[in-house]
């Protein structure tokens, strides 16, 4: 055989009591080095190395894009724009002193006499709570009402059998065009019976107006007309007539029977003419004209 060379000398010497391993390098020249103390794990990049960092005391999301990149960002403050609506407000309460009224709780109307009415505002669309107050601010009614984005309406205060309540007239979202004007009649006399609304000449323009109604609009051509206001059996003219001046083939019987207003009138083009009935006393068909003109 040939011998090993001593202790010492060189080359491995054999020694029984010891397995035979693979000399690891020492910790610092290379390559891992066993520490039976730790788990074998995969090692993360350093924060800013490039990859995702595990914070554990974070739940995992999807990145919104930032503002401007694209897609859609959430913002909590966002609202969706307030669209508006215009309304005015008319008394037509016989027997009450001026009163003032709020939307919600804004004041809109300071002062508001009887047979008066005020000038458009602008008040946010959906259903508003109108409160009627007098000037010593007593409230007389509470009561929420629809309005529609884009849509002009009157708000009548009127007279009821158990004290005041709100009446909301829509008006007319146009100009007349052609030449003609626009006009209607509106019954807020709380003690009327129905009326009938005549021409000098006997053409009955509208027929039974009743407390609360408001006739459609007719167009009217311009000139100087007298309206009698009256409780007849005679029929209305078709409703898509005109209302025209006078006419001698419709000339009838005047004065009219049982009338109890007339009003004259001088029409212009491109107006819109509203004829609103009032109570001037509290007795049967005690009525008043007032005419607004927008």
């Amino acid at each position: 055989m040939i011998p090993l060379p001593n202790l010492g000398e060189g080359g491995p010497v054999y020694d029984p009591s010891q397995d035979a391993v693979i000399p690891l390098p020492n910790p610092g020249e290379g390559g891992p080095v066993y520490d039976p103390s730790q788990d074998a794990v995969i090692p993360l990049p350093n924060p800013g190395e490039g990859g995702p960092v595990y914070d554990p005391s974070q739940d995992a999301v999807i990145p919104l894009p930032n503002p401007g990149e694209g897609g859609p960002v959430y913002d909590p403050g966002f609202t969706a724009p307030v669209r508006y609506a215009a309304v005015r407000f008319l008394n037509a309460a016989y027997g009450y002193g001026p009163f003032r009224i709020r939307i919600n709780r804004t004041r809109v109307v300071g002062y508001l006499s009887f047979a008066a009415v005020s000038a458009y505002g602008r008040v946010p669309s959906g259903y508003q709570t109108v409160t009627v107050t007098s000037t010593d601010g007593y409230v007389y009614i509470q009561k929420t009402l629809p309005f529609e984005a884009g849509v002009r309406s009157t708000v009548a205060i009127i007279n009821t059998a158990g004290g005041l309540d709100l009446l909301q007239i829509p008006d007319a979202n146009y100009r007349p065009s052609g030449g003609y004007g626009s006009f209607r009649v509106s019954n807020l006399a709380y003690n009327s019976r129905p009326m009938d609304v005549l021409l000098a000449d006997g053409r009955v323009v509208y027929a039974d107006v009743r407390y609360k109604e408001t006739t459609v609009f007719k167009r009217i051509r311009p000139g100087e007309y007298e309206f009698l206001f009256a409780e007849t059996n005679q029929a209305p003219m078709p409703i898509s007539f005109d209302i025209e001046t006078l006419d001698s083939a419709f000339l009838g019987e005047y004065p009219v029977p049982n009338m109890v207003a007339s009003l004259y009138l001088n029409v212009r083009r491109s107006r819109i003419y509203t004829v609103y009935l009032l109570s001037s006393g509290r007795g049967t068909n005690n009525i008043q004209t007032m005419v607004v003109i927008d």
